[in-house]
């Protein structure tokens, strides 16, 4: 086992073939969580708001506890949390309600990584530390911080061990994007990833703004074929940009990248059900989030017939 920093208090487990990881929910009803629209919690008394959060809290809670144990029995060792697990915690009302569980949070953080369990995350798309509009990046930077706050809560590590994953957002504002990242609060800081995308930002893009800004790469093979147009996982392109994004990380074996496949055709943006096909060059990356919509199922594909 190779301790990640004294203070981190997690350790890495040794890579011997890929680690394939669960992205938010099971395709079984194993691992759901609740929520609230804002309507509906707006409709409510402020002391209704507050009870209502509070039940929901505890409840997801409950779960992502369950979700452990699930990857755990499983053995899947890396787990992508919902951005939307703790609705409304970046208002002051829930940021209250979820101060309340931090006793909670400590111990399914720390049962985590006790059971060497990565967790990651990827903020929803209204995150946009590029945009050309200074209150969205301020709602941005609003929402990282409150993934931040509850990571921290977790006693997860402020490294890239526990990666907040975000796009570049809108196109041709590299040098926006790199200032705005130099100016994050430390908690955001040092946990955030940039991950290339189909159209606005290509993987070697995305690699020159995480080596000028200091922060890893999470390369994601299925948006570079779309972005490049190339027909197979198998062009020299992937396997070149996967090496690249391996030299932003601060230890190579924390290296994370994501796989899909079309759902209609190769270059389909939308998510398959299953993986049917591998970049032959990520049999040496060391963390893969499987984004298929059967989930577990599509792991399971994976270790059988890929692994």
């Amino acid at each position: 086992m190779n301790l990640i920093t004294e203070s981190d208090r997690t350790t890495t487990p040794i890579i011997t073939s890929p680690h394939l990881g669960l992205v938010c929910i099971t395709a079984s009803d194993k691992v759901r969580y609740r929520t609230i629209t804002r309507k509906r919690l707006l409709q409510l008394i402020p002391t209704e708001q507050i009870r209502v959060l509070r039940e929901l809290y505890a409840e997801n809670l409950r779960r992502l506890n369950s979700a452990i144990a699930f990857c755990a029995a499983n053995n899947i060792k890396l787990y992508r949390i919902p951005s939307s697990l703790f609705p409304f915690s970046d208002d002051s009302i829930g940021e209250d309600v979820l101060t309340e569980f931090a006793e909670n949070l400590r111990e399914i953080g720390g049962r985590a990584q006790n059971l060497g369990m990565r967790i990651v995350i990827h903020p929803d798309q209204f995150v946009v530390l590029s945009s050309d509009k200074p209150e969205v990046i301020e709602n941005s930077i609003k929402i990282l911080n409150n993934h931040g706050r509850v990571l921290d809560l977790l006693g997860l590590p402020r490294s890239p061990w526990t990666v907040m994953e975000i796009h570049g957002g809108k196109s041709d504002r590299a040098e926006r994007l790199i200032n705005v990242i130099a100016n994050l609060p430390e908690t955001i800081r040092s946990r955030i990833a940039l991950e290339n995308d189909e159209y606005a930002y290509s993987a070697s893009e995305i690699f020159d703004i995480c080596r000028t800004a200091n922060i890893p790469m999470v390369f994601d093979a299925h948006h570079h074929i779309i972005h490049e147009k190339v027909d197979s996982y198998d062009h020299p392109s992937v396997a070149e940009m996967l090496a690249k994004a391996q030299t932003t990380w601060p230890k190579p074996e924390w290296q994370l990248v994501h796989i899909s496949n079309g759902k209609e055709s190769f270059n389909d943006q939308q998510h398959s059900d299953l993986i049917t096909v591998m970049p032959t060059a990520y049999k040496s990356a060391p963390w893969i989030e499987v984004e298929a919509k059967l989930k577990e199922q599509a792991i399971e594909k994976l270790r059988q017939e890929w692994l």
